[in-house]
């Protein structure tokens, strides 16, 4: 077990680096190749070694969609001695969203996010309201409430009409520029998605300007700011000095080669504090 540095999120406290879901679910955000191999790599099993190797290490929070899938591997985490506190991401492929946060409520999940792909939609709509129901669904089930999106605008939109959120689940990287569905949601690989170092500067200015908590995410660009050593750890860095010392990182792991959720705490160890 490390000292990791925890910080608060309501009733509660999370770590300062959250385990991200995404490769469990096989979205790279990458590429097909790099996504069909997580895929293959992430039985159940695996997933649930994972969990339990990020508990072990002091992480005591992850991160991940609330679909059956996800839910059902979370279920055998518990059944194997699995403590890791849950952050839930609405399943937007799913009919009934409402019964979806009632779910994740009755999973034992401490706090649910409106799914960021789906909030960013609803803006360039121009039917962002439509979030609101949902989030009072979240409140009256007794979660943090939270908004999840890649555009730096929409949390100004939610802090300039009081909007009752907890926290924000911001991508540092704006994936949003052109309309666009989940690869999960819509079944197929998304276009060439681009990442520029301008958005991490204009997200990291949203996370400080609010007094909520700020859940940073793709702080590695979906693994393009990993291809060595330094540049990972220049980019833990990068996030830490541009984000409050009550917010959080989230980074998911693909450990088939090397030791990431070991690697992942250590920079959290030394810039995190």
């Amino acid at each position: 077990m490390t000292d990791m540095p925890l910080v608060p999120f309501g009733p509660t406290s999370i770590s300062r680096l959250i385990v991200g879901g995404n490769p469990f679910s096989g979205n790279s955000h990458y590429s097909k190749t790099l996504s069909e191999a997580m895929a293959n790599y992430y039985t159940a099993d695996k997933i649930v070694e994972t969990l339990l190797q990020c508990q072990e290490l002091g992480i005591n929070t992850m991160q991940s969609r609330a679909d059956r899938h996800i839910t059902r591997v979370i279920r055998e985490y518990r059944n194997r001695g699995g403590t890791m506190q849950w952050i839930a991401q609405t399943a937007s492929e799913l009919a009934d969203l409402y019964g979806n946060v009632r779910q994740i409520a009755a999973a034992g999940a401490i706090g649910a996010y409106h799914h960021g792909s789906r909030t960013d939609s609803l803006w360039q709509q121009g039917r962002i309201d439509e979030v609101l129901p949902l989030l009072e669904t979240m409140r009256e089930k007794g979660l943090q409430v939270g908004l999840g999106t890649h555009i730096p605008e929409v949390i100004d939109y939610a802090e300039d009409r009081g909007w009752d959120i907890d926290f924000y689940m911001a991508c540092l990287y704006n994936l949003s520029r052109k309309p666009r569905e989940s690869a999960i949601v819509s079944g197929r690989e998304q276009d060439a998605e681009v990442f520029l170092d301008a958005d991490r500067e204009a997200m990291a200015q949203r996370i400080l300007a609010t007094d909520k908590t700020g859940l940073a995410f793709k702080l590695l660009a979906a693994r393009r700011n990993a291809a060595t050593p330094d540049d990972t750890r220049e980019a833990f860095r990068w996030a830490f000095d541009h984000i409050k010392e009550k917010d959080a990182v989230v980074v998911g792991v693909f450990p088939k080669h090397r030791n990431e959720v070991a690697e992942n705490v250590d920079y959290t160890l030394r810039y995190g504090r």
